[in-house]
């Protein structure tokens, strides 16, 4: 039996809680949060577990081999660092850490105490972004050329990241799973429309080596909520919604043909090709609940983490040149 202790009872710590003590072979046992209502709804609806208001307390508990940190980004490394340093698997929201320095630091400490680490890309445990993977890698696609994700809607107002650390952390989990190749530069422009707060509307560009090119729109200003993606694949074309309720992937054989014309050399001749959409069948498995087993099937070594601290790194490095490439309205960085 793998103990498992949540940090952070806010926004996501509650869906950890669940997921974990729903799952066979694990334990919660203890709930750590700062905020003394937050502890006494967490003590009410599971009062079997025990709760605390200091980490380090927290830290003592009898039985705890991991800890899950769903606290704001800016208290990532402190926390995963201390928890690691005792001995506990750690598994960290996303992103995983402040910068790149501190990234590497975890992974340096986790590989010398042998612990998991595990970042919590949740989006690329979904039964849509799996099934966009293995048609990727099967070549159903072909070759990938275009990625476009709009990810807007009124809030969560976040005080110590912008809306790319918050919201494209997504896209560049999602991208990083499927399409088998990391960006070598981004572009990135965006405005904060709060005084001292971090930006809220940002557009970023990634460059890929290949003929590849991804655009990503996030705000937190929007009337309305949209969480939608389109891959141009040069067979096959996908639409994903992850707000539709039954319908969120759809794929088309929708695409050009290119023949450069016999009369004249120079000509190029684009035809159109229209065929069926389709919607696959996806695994309706809630994508927590399969990260929570990966964590644990991680912890008693039966597999190699999917979304661990190399993955962290990539992503984080994006957001690194991003940030930068924002000071610089939009000045190409490499990653």
């Amino acid at each position: 039996m793998i103990g498992i202790g949540i940090v952070g009872y806010g926004y996501w710590g509650p869906n950890l809680v669940r997921n974990f003590s729903d799952l066979d072979g694990v334990r919660v046992v203890g709930i750590c949060d700062m905020n003394s209502k937050r502890l006494a709804a967490a003590h009410k609806k599971f009062p079997g577990v025990e709760t605390f208001s200091e980490f380090a307390d927290f830290l003592k508990t009898p039985g705890l081999d991991a800890v899950c940190v769903a606290t704001p980004v800016s208290t990532h490394f402190k926390l995963a660092r201390a928890a690691l340093a005792a001995g506990k698997h750690v598994l960290v929201e996303k992103p995983l850490a402040s910068s790149t320095r501190e990234v590497r630091a975890l992974m340096v400490l986790a590989e010398k105490k042998s612990l998991v680490l595990l970042v919590d890309h949740t989006f690329i445990y979904t039964g849509a972004v799996r099934k966009i993977r293995e048609m990727a890698a099967g070549g159903e696609l072909g070759k990938i050329q275009c990625y476009d994700s709009v990810r807007v809607n009124l809030g969560l107002f976040q005080h110590d990241v912008n809306v790319l650390w918050d919201l494209a952390i997504h896209d560049l989990a999602i991208m990083d799973y499927v399409l088998g190749e990391r960006p070598s530069a981004v572009s990135a422009t965006g405005l904060s429309h709060v005084p001292g707060q971090p930006e809220n509307v940002a557009y970023l560009t990634l460059f890929y080596t290949s003929n590849l090119i991804a655009h990503i729109n996030v705000n937190w200003l929007a009337p309305v909520k949209v969480r939608r993606t389109l891959i141009g694949g040069s067979k096959k074309m996908i639409v994903y919604d992850d707000l539709e309720p039954s319908e969120k992937l759809k794929v088309y054989d929708k695409g050009i043909s290119i023949q450069q014309s016999q009369e004249k050399i120079y000509d190029m001749l684009i035809s159109y090709r229209t065929g069926d959409a389709w919607l696959p069948k996806l695994d309706a498995t809630e994508a927590l609940a399969l990260e929570a087993r990966h964590f644990l099937d991680c912890i008693v070594g039966k597999v190699k983490p999917l979304s661990g601290g190399e993955v962290g790194l990539a992503t984080v490095a994006i957001l690194e040149a991003a940030t930068k490439s924002l000071k610089k309205r939009g000045q190409p960085v490499e990653v």
